[in-house]
């Protein structure tokens, strides 16, 4: 086997890097009014986009579909094979054609056009060629053509599909933008994901509550303070008064602080040595939101509070971890 040295292999890489940049940078000047009319033909849309492509172009559309699914455009892929032998049928003539072709004369994509026309849905395309039988067929035509691959053969599509990834790119967040498509919007639809678990996750969801909320009276003893966190494990008491309004939290911290101070554990009230006007949060605050102020504090647990500062709840740093939020 022939041994390629590493600065040939380093020089042969950082060429197709330059030849993609290249592609990409060819791209901008190609958001013009034909761009435009496609973003305001699928806004005006009231089905879906369906994404249809062959071969590496069938990847691409793949993930464009997927994207524009996720940032609040309705798609999905279709693959042109299968579309000649009934999955033509998901298309109707409520829906917008996105198809994908670098050459525009893809023996399958072009066998769809006929079909297409009939329901008189609307096609954008995404073509290499101008000229191709495509991007004559489609309402509207964005180029994407490219100078070269990155293929040194100039066979296998490289600089082309990624030219065509970008520009499904700039379609989605464009019309992301005119939609109005928020960070609420984008946890809906990924409810699965860390990103969704921090937009949509609250407080209220996986807060102590009840018996699970550790608190004593402030006439309690530090000692009797320590055996609710010991029984609670969750490294920290509440102290209330009779009406459950907070005084104060004592910590493992404060805990260390107190024994440096020399007090006697038996006879010292919790409330001599408790902390005063500690950090809390209410119940319908994010559960990101009281990440955040736990790391802006450098602190493990949050007192969860009403409207009128009383107590409803506890929420550790191990409860976002299992939630997953961290």
């Amino acid at each position: 086997m022939n041994k390629t040295s590493p600065d040939k292999l380093k020089t042969l890489g950082k060429a197709v890097i330059e030849t993609e940049q290249s592609a990409l940078a060819a791209l901008i000047d190609r958001i013009d009014e034909n761009f435009v009319t496609a973003c305001n033909i699928m806004l005006e849309c009231d089905g879906r986009v369906i994404v249809i492509g062959m071969g590496k172009s069938g990847h691409i559309g793949k993930k464009i579909a997927a994207t524009l699914a996720s940032t609040g455009t309705p798609a999905f892929f279709v693959h042109p094979g299968e579309a000649s032998h009934g999955d033509s049928g998901m298309i109707t003539s409520k829906d917008v054609v996105m198809v994908l072709s670098n050459s525009g004369e893809t023996d399958e994509v072009v066998a769809l056009l006929p079909v297409i026309k009939r329901l008189n849905t609307p096609m954008v395309s995404l073509t290499g060629n101008a000229n191709s039988t495509l991007a004559k067929a489609a309402a509207v035509n964005i180029d994407v053509s490219v100078s070269k691959e990155a293929c040194p053969l100039g066979l296998a599509p490289t600089a082309s599909t990624t030219a065509t990834l970008a520009m499904g790119d700039a379609i989605a967040i464009a019309l992301l933008e005119a939609r109005g498509f928020n960070e609420d919007d984008f946890a809906l639809s990924h409810p699965g994901g860390t990103l969704g678990r921090r937009l949509l996750l609250h407080v209220s969801e996986i807060m102590h509550t009840g018996d699970g909320i550790p608190k004593v009276s402030e006439e309690a003893l530090l000692s009797e303070a320590l055996i609710e966190m010991s029984q609670k494990g969750l490294g920290i008491t509440t102290i209330v008064d009779k009406d459950e309004n907070i005084l104060g939290i004592f910590t493992d911290g404060d805990l260390r602080r107190a024994l440096d101070s020399n007090i006697d554990v038996k006879t010292c009230l919790v409330k001599d040595v408790m902390t005063k006007n500690g950090k809390n949060i209410c119940a319908d605050s994010l559960a990101a939101s009281a990440l955040a102020l736990m790391e802006k504090h450098s602190i493990n647990a949050l007192v969860v509070v009403d409207d009128n500062n009383k107590l409803t709840g506890i929420l550790n740093m191990h409860d976002l971890l299992r939630a997953r939020v961290v």
